[in-house]
């Protein structure tokens, strides 16, 4: 009976109808995931086989404590960067004690993961916002392009900022294009076409949409074979830098060099790659489980990618993450089940056993092609345009997370978002939108009257309060109350609608009882309707309610047959 407790639900139901559809997203998935992870582990700093370790493991740990039934788990271009951030100031990429600080950062990563998991803190994923994740992804995807174009132009460049970077390479461009540029170039070419014109032009010549976007998506794979095909065919090594050789063999299992400085100084980098790993990797997963009729657990997400952190760093891997572009293909080519994580690392296990000699002759330069056009599918120049268009507070929190990033670094990027995202919601809640109200004729709603056709009463004021009352907007809420009785300056009750106060805190309490204090000196009586439960609740704990002049109401129509009346009734 424990041993089934320790058997993932999804592989204890599993059907052997199953297995035809894993199998084939899972070689699909596998023909994506090998140039990606070889070319994503170079933009980390990192020797290219251990894009493949961190390709292999990781997917096994996701599929025993992962909730999605179809995310793909793997090395992604905005990770490596990250990781590339994190670690360049500790040691020299590709060092010994750079690869070990890898290992340590997807370590630690994973642990922050897991354990948020298991305190259940799956509410993490709204800290960040939807815009501060637009802006950074895209700031991110443009330092890695700039990043990369040195390396597929042939261009040796040391500069640290993206734009004295991209200026040295334009500025260093030799006069004669060297091969490898020749290289990166066509395979860029090939790519962009593919990803743009290719699903297009199978689509008129009568195939089906989803099967053109399959093909289209092995498009790499086939770059990367086909160069390396060239480069052994027409022994160009001596011209061009190539991958070199990739020790086969699957890696070994063992803990990360653990050292108290490297791990405290790796501490704010690992729980900031945990918790955008988190958010990007659920809102994939939550779009699939939507799209599929599935449930997703989001603590479940933060113990799956935890241990896919962990299974990483035990295999002497790199941070990993759920990919959007994997993922869909993954399911459109018929993925079912974790099981295609499983069989996919079946896979990445033979590639490591028996096909690492064959990229050994890859040209560096198509991989920095292959890292270019993946980087600029995820800009979402739409987005950002709709993000602006819809509200400009949001807008300002996208672009402040791209400028910071690009400006400051990746850290101080995410920390300006935020920042952003804060000050906005601090600036909204603390102008609250209040409308005054009347009846709409023949009816008992209440309406805006700049909105509708509406009847009032020249005594009877009704201004509705679209957001809780808290110390920092009380202040906006009295002043419009008080410009409100100025302009209806016939009026003896005011009616306060709370349908949308969801609290009241000590703050706005005081206040409102001083308020209704000075209203009664000048003979007019607050009354308050639709009063939500849990907020008459903590009033009755009060004294508002016993020194309030008018009267607590239902609704807002019957308050105004009471008062129409002159009765002093109406009822709570």
């Amino acid at each position: 009976m424990r041993l089934k407790k320790l058997v993932p639900d999804w592989l204890q139901g599993y059907q052997r109808q199953w297995l035809a559809g894993d199998t084939t997203a899972a070689l699909v998935t596998t023909m994506m995931l090998v140039p990606q992870s070889l070319a994503y582990a170079l933009l980390a700093g990192l020797p290219p086989h251990i894009g493949l370790y961190a390709s292999l493991l990781p997917l096994l740990g996701y599929a025993l404590f992962g909730s999605s039934m179809v995310l793909s788990v793997g090395p992604m271009a905005v990770l490596s960067l990250m990781t590339a951030s994190a670690l360049t100031p500790l040691a020299a990429p590709g060092s010994p004690e750079y690869i070990a600080a890898a290992a340590l950062l997807a370590a630690l990563s994973g642990l922050f993961s897991f354990a948020l998991g298991m305190l259940r803190m799956g509410i993490l994923a709204n800290l960040l916002s939807h815009p501060v994740i637009t802006g950074f992804i895209a700031a991110t995807a443009v330092l890695i392009i700039v990043g990369q174009v040195d390396t597929l132009l042939g261009v040796p460049a040391t500069e640290v900022t993206a734009l004295q970077l991209l200026l040295a390479t334009l500025r260093n461009l030799p006069d004669d294009i060297p091969l490898s540029t020749w290289a990166g170039l066509a395979a860029l070419l090939v790519l962009i076409a593919a990803r743009l014109w290719l699903p297009l032009l199978l689509c008129k010549l009568g195939m089906e949409k989803n099967t053109a976007r399959l093909l289209a998506s092995l498009v790499p794979m086939a770059v990367v074979l086909a160069a390396t095909a060239l480069v052994v065919a027409l022994d160009l090594e001596q011209f061009l830098p190539v991958v070199g050789p990739l020790p086969p063999g699957l890696p070994q299992i063992r803990l990360p060099p653990f050292d108290w400085n490297t791990s405290y100084q790796l501490l704010l980098p690992a729980l900031i790659i945990a918790l955008l790993n988190f958010i990007g990797s659920l809102s994939v997963a939550q779009a699939m489980a939507a799209r599929r009729g599935e449930r997703l657990n989001a603590d479940a997400e933060l113990r799956g990618l935890g241990a896919a952190n962990i299974a990483s760093a035990l295999s002497g891997g790199m941070p990993v993450t759920g990919s959007l572009s994997r993922t869909i293909i993954s399911e459109e080519a018929g993925a079912v089940s974790p099981m295609v994580g499983v069989l996919t690392a079946l896979m990445i296990g033979l590639v490591l056993l028996f096909l690492t000699g064959i990229f050994a002759h890859l040209p560096i330069a198509v991989l920095a092609a292959t890292i270019i056009v993946a980087a600029a599918s995820s800009i979402d120049i739409r987005g950002f345009a709709r993000i602006w268009r819809y509200d400009r507070a949001d807008g300002l929190a996208m672009l402040g997370t791209f400028l910071g990033v690009m400006l400051f670094g990746i850290e101080a990027g995410i920390g300006l978002g935020v920042g952003f995202s804060f000050a906005s919601l601090i600036w909204h809640s603390s102008r609250p939108h209040i409308a005054v109200m009347g009846r709409l004729p023949g009816t008992e709603h209440f309406r805006n009257v700049l909105r509708h056709t509406v009847e009032t009463s020249p005594e009877i004021l009704f201004l509705r309060i679209d957001e809780s009352l808290f110390f920092n907007n009380i202040s906006a809420v009295e002043d419009r109350l008080l410009s409100e009785l100025k302009r209806h300056s016939q009026a003896r009750e005011l009616v306060l609608i709370l349908s949308s106060v969801n609290r009241i805190d000590g703050t706005a309490l005081e206040r409102l009882q001083q308020v209704n204090r000075d209203l009664k000196d000048r003979n007019i009586r607050l009354h308050l309707s639709e009063v939500k439960g849990p907020v008459l609740d903590r009033l009755g704990r009060s004294r508002l309610l016993e020194e309030l002049s008018g009267r607590v109401f239902l609704s807002s129509y019957i308050a105004e047959l009471a008062l129409r009346r002159g009765e002093a009734g109406g009822g709570e």
